[in-house]
């Protein structure tokens, strides 16, 4: 009976995810065209509200074309794995109900996230094309830079609460969110978000200028809906993360889900503002700015809790 109520809340969650996913294209697109003085999606029913449906029924009906040359399962199967590991990810998350009891919940999340690399580099690789394995390198070789320095900061956090489990995230932040205590990390950490995520400034997965259109180059219909989904799906995962280490809150509290959309809103906003790096650049800002700082915040959380156990 318990394995079928978590099978039933999982599938509720998933189905959740991927309708909120839906509105949230639709949100950046409303907000990117104000920022550019446009209004954006306005013509499908009522201010353009089923236009994700729509997109969605279009892309899913399309003819689905491969290369003649590639590997085709390997292909075809790779942005199935995308979305389902990002959609695995959101199992970690502490729910009240105990829809699954996560006392590992850090690690999980890490583990999630590293095995995403493999997704997008065999969807470059197996696509048989210069360019899609130019931007699959490219994208992967920035999510791996980067992840050294978000599993630092997680570590840093495991040092200063002593658990592996997110429920204590909110314990530790009924009185003072850890945003004011860690305003740096709290930066850093948004940073690493939009990298991990290939979001603007961050986006060399996707490359325009230079890659045609990365990874996904030879995908389309279906294949580059999922891998749609899954980007927007991490957004929202990764908005709902920060929310969560930084500002606190119960997910039973409306202000929990407005903190979420604040912070999503941000991610589109960076979009619309900011033009992208380059990439010597993105590297250089890994390797010789966040991970010292990261490394140094790491050392400093040690030496705290070694002086509180030794004098407290």
């Amino acid at each position: 009976m318990d394995l079928m109520l978590s099978f039933i809340g999982s599938l509720i969650l998933i189905i959740c995810v991927l309708v909120s996913v839906a509105f949230l294209t639709l949100f950046e697109r409303k907000v990117l065209g104000y920022i550019q003085i446009r209004k954006g999606p306005n013509k499908v029913g009522i201010m353009g509200i089923p236009q994700p449906f729509c997109d969605a029924i279009k892309l899913f009906t399309k003819e689905q074309t491969y290369p003649f040359m590639s590997n085709y399962l390997s292909y075809y199967f790779s942005p199935v794995f995308s979305l389902f590991l990002s959609l695995l990810c959101w199992m970690c998350i502490p729910y009240m109900v105990k829809l699954f009891s996560f006392d590992l919940g850090i690690l999980f999340f890490l583990c999630c996230t590293s095995l995403s690399v493999y997704a997008i580099m065999i969807a470059g690789w197996s696509s048989n094309s210069n360019y899609a394995l130019l931007g699959s390198l490219r994208a992967v070789a920035q999510t791996i830079s980067y992840e050294v320095s978000l599993a630092l900061i997680l570590l840093s956090f495991i040092f200063l609460i002593g658990d592996y489990n997110f429920m204590n995230f909110f314990y530790y932040q009924n009185y003072l969110w850890f945003m004011f205590m860690l305003f740096p990390l709290m930066v850093v950490w948004m940073s690493i978000s939009l990298a991990e995520m290939n979001r603007t400034p961050f986006d060399f997965a996707e490359g325009e200028s230079e890659l045609v259109s990365g990874f996904n180059i030879e995908y389309s219909s279906g294949g580059y809906a999922l891998i749609f989904l899954a980007e927007y799906s991490s957004i929202l995962f990764m908005s709902m993360l920060f929310s969560l280490l930084f500002l606190g809150g119960d997910l039973f509290f409306f202000m929990f889900y407005l903190k979420l959309v604040l912070i999503s809103f941000l991610v589109i906003w960076v979009r619309g503002s900011l033009p992208r790096f380059r990439y010597d650049k993105l590297m250089y800002l890994a390797w010789k700015s966040f991970l010292p700082l990261s490394l140094n915040y790491l050392m400093f959380f040690i030496g705290v809790k070694i002086f509180l156990m030794m004098f407290i």
